[in-house]
């Protein structure tokens, strides 16, 4: 049995004291991801679109910033059902700014007056939209990119076909007789006939060109 002493008295653990961490068994998952892609896309996607994050985050802050101190102005006199004030201190306000606009709502402070019950009205309205708004723009720029990703698969997949028809289009401009060139069929019929006359190399121009076919047929990109 493997025993761990711990402290100057020597008090000793069992192996059963260090069952807690065996949660960190569920690290494993992060072998799911080894190349980190799904970081990588997460982090172009906030990268592109960071200026509109900004400005909503700014946005939401402010009006929550406002909002907490409207509320604690109003409500700072007023005594709860046990005797205390709900909101004794703008931290008190600002912890209520902050569950209303994550939409928790513990409901442990509330306000009480009429003017904070309207503050807390138009801030809930203004700054959840605004909060909210990051959700939908994360949203919208996680489509874009896999639609994206998925154009670029798709004319990666027509790459060897352009280039096979490439092939092709060369190979019957280089088998045409008319077709004026030095670096296909013609270099190649003119060294093969240095030793011949005009009317042997009229002859002897197809199997030359059957050559040339053979020969391209087996290049590949």
């Amino acid at each position: 049995m493997v025993v761990l002493s711990v402290g100057s008295n020597g008090q000793v653990f069992a192996t059963s004291a260090i069952r807690g961490i065996r949660f960190l068994q569920i690290l494993r998952m992060l072998h799911v991801d080894r190349q980190g892609g799904t970081w990588r896309l997460l982090g172009s996607v906030v990268f592109i679109h960071r200026q509109e994050l900004i400005t909503t985050l700014y946005i939401g802050f402010l009006g929550l910033i406002f909002s907490s101190y409207f509320v604690y102005l109003a409500e700072k006199d007023v005594l709860g059902p046990d005797g205390k004030a709900d909101f004794a201190s703008y931290a008190d306000a600002l912890w209520w700014g902050v569950i209303t606009v994550t939409t928790i709502g513990y409901g442990d402070t509330v306000p009480q007056t009429w003017m904070g019950k309207i503050v807390a009205s138009c801030f809930s309205v203004f700054a959840i939209s605004f909060f909210a708004l990051p959700a939908g723009i994360l949203g919208s720029g996680f489509a874009l990119k896999v639609q994206q990703k998925q154009r670029q698969k798709h004319f990666n997949r027509q790459i060897p076909a352009a280039a096979m028809l490439i092939q092709c289009l060369w190979r019957c401009y280089a088998a045409d007789k008319s077709f004026h060139s030095d670096a296909t069929w013609q270099i190649y019929v003119k060294s093969s006939d240095n030793g011949n006359n005009n009317g042997n190399s009229s002859t002897a121009l197809p199997s030359q060109l059957g050559k040339v076919s053979a020969m391209f047929s087996g290049v590949r990109l």
